[in-house]
């Protein structure tokens, strides 16, 4: 299915397909797959009370590694973007800005946490410390000020630390499908607030 195909009738399908064959790739040295990490991140937003749009954000905030399943971007790419930005640029036809923009802010909240919360760069795995340092490091004063004047800069905080969580190998969670219905919702409110 190419990406001009994609609609709101048929994305979470589309996605949930993605998780089923590419799920179980290895998240970059971590001790669980890439479907493991989402899937726990969007376990510990339940757990926390999250609402559903931030449980989705969790759920769906690394998208942007599979992004090479919805097509190419346009006819002037060049080169691969950085997945917290392909992953919002994928999504954002179909969910609400705050899912979008947790994605897309998902690497740079990391960095704020970094730069703003003394314990945070304690709490990274191995592999979060080299990818931080792949990333730009700890924000500076400006980029901070930046990051906070996004109006779902919290939100993405949150997503951050689940992301971060994520990571705990045999961790028991549900499933990707027991998520569809919760995105189905999502992406129908969604679409039925763009119609109006």
């Amino acid at each position: 299915m190419s990406r001009q195909d994609l609609n709101a009738g048929n994305i979470v399908e589309f996605i949930a397909d993605i998780f089923e064959r590419r799920g179980a790739e290895s998240y970059l040295g971590e001790p669980v797959t890439m479907s493991e990490h989402m899937l726990q991140g969007a376990w510990l937003a339940e757990q926390d009370g999250a609402p559903e749009e931030l449980v989705a954000a969790a759920l769906l905030h690394d998208i942007g590694h599979y992004t090479s399943e919805f097509g190419t971007y346009s006819p002037d790419d060049v080169e691969d973007k950085h997945h917290d930005e392909a992953g919002g640029e994928v999504l954002a036809p179909f969910f609400p800005p705050v899912i979008v923009e947790c994605v897309r802010l998902h690497v740079s909240a990391k960095r704020y946490l970094c730069a703003t919360d003394p314990t945070y760069f304690g709490k990274l795995s191995q592999a979060s410390v080299h990818t931080l340092s792949l990333q730009g490091g700890p924000m500076r004063p400006d980029e901070v000020a930046e990051f906070r004047r996004n109006p779902f800069h919290e939100e993405a905080v949150r997503v951050r630390i689940w992301d971060e969580g994520g990571k705990i190998a045999d961790m028991k969670t549900r499933t990707f499908r027991d998520y569809v219905p919760l995105l189905e919702r999502v992406v129908a409110r969604f679409a039925a607030d763009k119609a109006a």
